[in-house]
């Protein structure tokens, strides 16, 4: 839910570089949780992405947005569940890891529904709280395709992303996950013609 909240108020682009601090997320669990080891360029690795993510994010400055700390808040939870798959792996499938996951957030959205409906729309709210309060609107028939077709790749994302995480080691597989900027600065130029700003 917070990932899509950052999305109602960040560039694509954007979102996808502030989710880039995943792997530094990933790495440092790894070692705190599972106590898997990490060298010295790992770290010097870290502190460099870990700097790039303040240049984009910009705390404190004038063009702050809210979104970027709901999208930091989606990839520590993220960050979370490759560490629990690693640990999960002696005892249950990816399939059955990708099947836990869904679960998890079935529930959230059944728990944030009745706040959505409770709260109601809020005047001038930031983007990203606008989001998560709309009015309901009743999917049509293409929505609920498109939902249906989008639930099938999620599905298949998490059973392969439980895979890779459950047969290597969480600090090996974080950095594959970079390959996401330049996919999603791409569908910024080609579907909402967004130019990413330099510093992403």
């Amino acid at each position: 839910t917070t990932a899509f909240m950052g999305l109602a108020a960040l560039p694509l682009a954007e979102v996808a570089a502030i989710r880039n601090s995943g792997p530094l997320m990933i790495t440092l669990l790894s070692v705190l949780m599972l106590h898997e080891p990490v060298g010295i360029r790992r770290w010097l690795a870290l502190g460099v992405g870990f700097l790039g993510v303040l240049l984009i994010v910009r705390p404190g400055s004038a063009s702050f947005n809210l979104g970027s700390i709901f999208i930091l808040i989606s990839v520590f939870f993220y960050a979370v569940n490759a560490i629990l798959t690693r640990q999960l792996r002696t005892t249950d499938s990816s399939a059955t890891m990708a099947y836990y996951s869904s679960i998890v957030y079935l529930i959230a959205a059944l728990i944030l529904l009745p706040l959505a409906l409770w709260i109601g729309e809020i005047p001038n709210a930031h983007p990203s709280i606008a989001f998560l309060l709309r009015a309901w609107h009743t999917p049509t028939l293409l929505d609920w395709g498109i939902m249906s077709g989008l639930g099938l790749v999620w599905a298949g994302g998490m059973y392969f992303n439980a895979r890779a995480y459950s047969t290597a080691k969480a600090s090996v597989v974080a950095p594959f996950e970079y390959v996401n900027l330049p996919i999603n600065v791409l569908w910024d130029l080609l579907i909402w013609q967004i130019f990413p700003g330099w510093l992403t």
